[in-house]
């Protein structure tokens, strides 16, 4: 596949869009999900002749927005696509498309076997096997979300502004706070890798890589990841591109 293709990732708080040439992502444009329209995606692709369009959702009701803006023969990413990975899962149609990008990302830049590691609104752990197949992951709550859960559900607690914690020991309650959140989760992603590793590949040691909102806060304080990767959902959707349109 040549010439230019827009790239969409519709997450739950939001929507990333880019503009491929020749193999080559562009300007990305992050808007809220929530409030997407087929005129924002207009906007964004003015000028720009397209070869096609690949996108990933888990908002399906804003699915229609893109199909306004880019007409038929959007590719929406699923198990019916070709992905340049192989699908060993029980229910593939269950595997989020963000997911499936991930994988396809993961194995076209970096290799396998492979975990990935998304932290968005959840945080997910998928796991591509030293044959190159999908097997499988794990789902845990985002940072952002244990945060707003303590927030909402105490009287004192304050909503936080997610950083580096100064300190282990926090010496007031939003540092105490932060200490909770940042460190408590560097031990939540640890321990899920550890375990991954130890049921998955017990004669291989994988790679590691992150994506996601909050992936250098946490990345930076474990040395478990083989690379921080703020582009593996909409590169894994080019690989999409390059292989089905």
């Amino acid at each position: 596949m040549t010439g230019r293709v827009l790239l969409v990732d519709i997450s739950n708080s939001f929507v990333k869009l880019a503009v491929a040439n020749n193999g080559r992502i562009g300007r990305v444009h992050r808007l809220p999900t929530r409030s997407l329209k087929s005129s924002q995606i207009r906007e964004i692709v003015a000028g720009h002749s397209l070869s096609g369009t690949v996108a990933a959702s888990v908002v399906p009701k804003k699915n229609r927005e893109v199909d306004a803006a880019c007409g038929p023969g959007v590719c929406w990413i699923g198990p019916d696509v070709k992905l340049g990975v192989g699908i060993d899962y029980p229910n593939p149609r269950g595997i989020g498309p963000d997911r499936l990008a991930n994988a396809a990302g993961c194995a076209a830049h970096y290799g396998v076997p492979a975990i990935v590691v998304d932290f968005g609104t959840a945080v997910t752990f998928d796991v591509i096997s030293a044959e190159g197949n999908y097997i499988g992951g794990v789902i845990a709550p985002g940072l952002g979300a244990l945060t707003e859960y303590l927030h909402d559900h105490t009287a004192l607690l304050p909503l936080i502004r997610l950083r580096k914690p100064g300190a282990a020991v926090g010496r007031s309650t939003e540092g105490a706070m932060l200490s909770g959140a940042v460190h408590g989760y560097r031990g939540l992603v640890a321990e899920i890798i550890r375990q991954v590793r130890r049921e998955a590949f017990p004669h291989h040691r994988p790679k590691v890589v992150v994506t996601g909102g909050d992936a250098e806060l946490i990345a930076s304080g474990l040395p478990l990841f083989t690379a921080v990767d703020p582009l593996l959902t909409l590169r894994g959707l080019l690989v999409v591109a390059q292989l089905n349109l």
